[in-house]
């Protein structure tokens, strides 16, 4: 049973009202995520505050996209994957290296390829990476530092992810164009 709903700068707990005002005047409307996340003020804090960490890693717009989506496709997450299609969208990430990760095929480029299954060898195997894909990510030109900023960005997303998952989050239009399912159905 979902009783969790969207808040609004008027329907949210107090701690969180003014973060979702912010919200709606960055991006011009409030995201259902963070609207689904203003039930728990902390927990929408905190993801805003290691995404603006997150953001200032040594990892670039593109190889970040990289790492977001990938773990969403991992966790099944739809609103993620739609929202990082559309923001990668507005940070000029290749349309190719996007709909890799969206169907699960290898990224043409080596480095970013790298990145994705290391990556999601973390989510899959929960921190415990193969030798082979950290050897490979350390090869392409990836740092034991960076190895460390992959896993903020892991945490970012499954506060994210789980979040949609525990509340059912709806789409929002802004991300429809970019809707996506997973391949394989998951548990409901």
């Amino acid at each position: 049973m979902n009783n969790l709903k969207p808040r609004n700068e008027q329907t949210a707990p107090e701690p969180a009202r003014e973060v979702l005002a912010q919200a709606r005047k960055n991006f011009g409307f409030i995201p259902n995520l963070l609207g689904n996340m203003a039930n728990a003020p902390t927990l929408l804090k905190a993801y805003l505050a290691v995404g603006a960490l997150f953001d200032q890693t040594s990892l670039t717009a593109t190889e970040r996209q990289v790492v977001l989506l990938t773990v969403s496709t991992e966790n099944a997450c739809g609103y993620c994957v739609a929202a990082h299609t559309a923001i990668s969208g507005m940070q000029k990430v290749s349309s190719q290296v996007v709909n890799a990760i969206r169907d699960g095929e290898p990224i043409a480029d080596s480095k970013l390829e790298a990145l994705r299954i290391f990556t999601r060898e973390v989510v899959e195997r929960r921190g415990w990476p193969s030798a082979t894909s950290y050897e490979r990510f350390l090869d392409a030109g990836y740092t034991s530092e960076q190895a460390l900023e992959v896993v903020l960005g892991v945490g970012m997303k499954t506060l994210s992810n789980y979040t949609n998952h525990l509340a059912r989050t709806p789409l929002d239009p802004q991300f429809a164009p970019a809707a996506w399912e997973p391949a394989v159905a998951t548990k409901a």
